[in-house]
């Protein structure tokens, strides 16, 4: 998962060190089982959801079929599969 990381940081414009604590790094097996941990990005205008999915988009996340059905939020997956939403402005 080391290039995930990257395409984290790029992604969302910021390192994923700092305030919190994060580390992401390489798993012996391919996905396999629903994530244990789930990551929903919050977002401030319909603009900025635009925007970050399309940055995601653009670091390689693409949409999943996972039977999400027709929700208001975006339903993505990274590079190695795994899920994570970019949700509507609260």
């Amino acid at each position: 998962m080391l290039r995930t990381g990257l395409q984290w940081q790029l992604a969302v414009g910021a390192p994923l060190s700092g305030g919190a604590a994060h580390r992401v790094r390489a798993g012996a097996e391919p996905k396999a089982v629903k994530n244990r941990v789930h990551l929903d990005l919050a977002t401030r205008s319909a603009e900025h959801q635009a925007s970050l999915v399309q940055r995601v988009r653009d670091h390689g996340a693409r949409p999943p079929d996972i039977g999400q059905g027709d929700v208001p939020w975006v339903v993505l997956a990274d590079s190695e599969g795994n899920e994570f939403c970019v949700l509507t402005p609260r």
